[in-house]
């Protein structure tokens, strides 16, 4: 597939190992400064605040400048805001906010020029093999093997898991520097938010992102107070915080790797991942009290999600211009990621009024009523698209594909 594309292929890796042990070890921080679970929350609404904040910007510049240099340029900053916070870690809970504030805000940046370089580097009819490698990489390092890391270099040392973080940063970059693309010149300047009109007349993909933002939304919701959780709940400390992070994403490893045959022999597949992952929710909060419970719902829901995942990566990349594809990734960013400051505010509070379970409750209702509402039309263009027929590049051609407005 190119030595460009193994370059930045390896470089998703390793960054990607780097944000699981923060994904670990930022919480298990929090808990060293408060046991209030809407302070704790709150470290997850500053973290997820930047993609409502810096989305949209962050995808004109993708449109404008090269990307490489762009990737280049935030890794080595996230490098150093990593290194700033192991250095001051146990200063104030605010100090945890005004960082992961900052994490967030370059990680923006990595995000709206990942999707025009896949693209720039692997042929069209790879892009599901190429989704799927990089998602199944992604849950490998982000979500099975990096928050055991963290877990266990907490547990050593408080500050160990940051700095681990900030060398991960560094040796992402130093991969992107080997990358050999054509130099590309600034062009004038775009307007950020003809990504997010493009979006919003674009069917098929206003639907994928309704789905995709109410899923995030109710994923925020469960994983604010998801510490407390593991430790009232299912008895775990930091490493087995840790560990309950690994089974709760381990099935998309499966599921990104077999995203290509799945989609290609099961035409209702989307669909029928739209149904299961909040099932799979519905167990976790009912039934499970210890770890091993928990990673069998785990391995479903998250293979569910990795199939989606490549599948609507993969027709974003197909159906958007070139040059409007990081404006338009970043305009779903910003709606799909921006939602989480919203579910980790109303994770906590939920959960400090009703009690830890109940945003399980309430995530299972919500994303039940969208999905169900959003099966008929997914289900029109990806039992199409499993034939081979792929979405229009124009947004007004995909007016068979509808989602329900919610005036009706």
């Amino acid at each position: 597939m190119g030595r460009n594309w193994y370059l930045l292929w390896s470089g998703s890796a390793i960054s990607a190992l780097g944000d699981g042990i923060f994904l670990a070890a930022l919480p298990l921080l929090a808990t060293t400064l408060t046991q209030d679970p809407k302070l704790i929350a709150g470290v997850s609404f500053f973290g997820t605040l930047p993609w409502l904040l810096a989305a949209l910007p962050a995808g004109a510049a993708a449109d404008r400048y090269d990307g490489r240099r762009l990737l280049l340029a935030a890794l080595w900053v996230q490098c150093g805001l990593m290194a700033v916070l192991a250095a001051f870690h146990s200063t104030h809970i605010a100090f945890l906010y005004v960082m992961a504030f900052l994490i967030g805000t370059a990680e923006n940046v990595p995000r709206a020029v990942g999707q025009p370089l896949i693209k720039a580097t692997v042929d069209d009819r790879l892009l599901e093999r190429a989704n799927g490698r990089l998602f199944a990489s992604q849950a490998v390092a982000l979500k099975f093997a990096g928050p055991p890391l963290g877990g266990l270099l907490f547990a050593t040392a408080v500050a160990a898991p940051f700095w681990v973080n900030a060398l991960t940063f560094g040796l992402a970059a130093l991969l992107v520097v080997g990358m050999r693309t054509e130099r590309r010149q600034p062009t004038l300047k775009p307007k950020a938010r003809e990504g997010l009109r493009w979006l919003v007349q674009h069917r098929v993909l206003r639907t994928v992102t309704v789905v995709s933002a109410t899923t995030n939304l109710c994923i925020a919701m469960t994983m604010a107070t998801l510490v407390l959780f593991a430790e009232r709940r299912l008895g775990l400390g930091g490493a087995g915080f840790g560990a309950l992070l690994a089974t709760l994403a381990c099935g998309g490893v499966a599921g990104a790797l077999l995203a290509e045959r799945v989609l290609g022999r099961v035409r209702r597949a989307v669909e029928i991942t739209v149904v299961l992952i909040p099932l799979m929710w519905l167990g976790i909060a009912t039934v499970a009290h210890d770890l091993a419970t928990v990673a069998v719902f785990a391995v479903v829901s998250s293979f569910c999600t990795a199939v989606w995942g490549v599948a609507t990566s993969s027709l974003r990349q197909r159906a958007v211009p070139a040059e409007l594809l990081g404006r338009v990734s970043s305009a779903q960013t910003l709606i799909t990621w921006g939602v989480q400051p919203v579910g980790a505010l109303l994770g906590g509070l939920v959960a400090d009024r009703f009690g830890l379970l109940a945003p399980w409750y309430v995530a299972v209702a919500l994303r039940t009523a969208v999905g169900l509402l959003a099966v008929r039309p997914l289900r029109a263009h990806f039992a199409a698209a499993a034939l081979n027929v792929h979405c229009a590049a124009e947004p007004e051609q995909d007016a068979a594909v509808t989602f329900p407005d919610a005036s009706r």
